[in-house]
């Protein structure tokens, strides 16, 4: 990975803020990847948006993750944070104000929708990393880290009506399940992207993704 002096800077201060298993910076650096996948198959990219955007959309994750009050959002926080890092860096106004677009628009339930290109990829970027393998280890993390359970026994009515709030956030991560991230959330990503290229990867990792938990419900149901 090759990064300008500004970049580095930006990695060190996002690397100081995280501490989730599954938004980690090793995350950070997979949709920074994607993001340059992505980028090569769309025209009018400005890099200079789309890399520090990609490098800072998670800043406040642990914030909203430590918030009791389910009031924080982390793609609206993360934007705010990440105009003082911007401005402490000398990046101007205009970068500023695409760049906290692109954070602010990255999350699926933040209600404020994509409307460059730049933050077009972003969300693609992000949620490509939620889904396929990776996605899996990803929930598996959360799982270990919240003590969840495999497979819940409630149904799906019963479980959203119970444990999700109107912004999307969850009550008890300790109710949820991988299972239950992939019947509400992943099986929905594909239809969901903005570029061509997102979509293709997106179908591919979600089959892939369905084969597994259908082998996790088979193998569960047996014992």
């Amino acid at each position: 990975m090759k990064i300008d002096r500004k970049h580095k800077r930006i990695l060190e201060i996002v690397n100081c803020q995280l501490s989730c298993s599954a938004h980690n910076l090793d995350h950070v650096l997979r949709v920074y990847n994607l993001c340059v996948l992505l980028a090569k198959h769309e025209k009018k990219v400005d890099l200079d948006v789309l890399i520090p955007s990609a490098l800072l959309h998670d800043i406040a994750r642990v914030k909203e993750s430590q918030d009791e009050t389910g009031k924080i959002d982390h793609a609206v926080l993360g934007s705010e944070m990440a105009e003082d890092i911007l401005r402490d860096l000398k990046y101007d106004e205009e970068k500023i104000m695409k760049i906290k677009h692109c954070i602010i628009a990255h999350r699926f339930r933040t209600g404020n929708e994509p409307e460059t290109i730049d933050a077009k990829i972003l969300f693609d970027a992000d949620k490509l990393d939620a889904i396929g393998a990776t996605g899996i280890a990803r929930s598996f993390m959360l799982a270990g880290q919240f003590g969840q359970r495999l497979v819940g026994n409630e149904s799906m009515d019963k479980y959203e009506k119970e444990n999700v709030v109107e912004n999307g956030r969850l009550k008890n991560l300790s109710k949820h399940t991988p299972f239950i991230e992939y019947e509400v959330k992943f099986k929905k990503i594909p239809q969901k992207l903005y570029t061509k290229k997102a979509k293709e990867l997106a179908i591919e990792r979600l089959k892939f993704m369905e084969e597994y938990f259908a082998r996790l419900k088979m193998e569960i149901s047996n014992i």
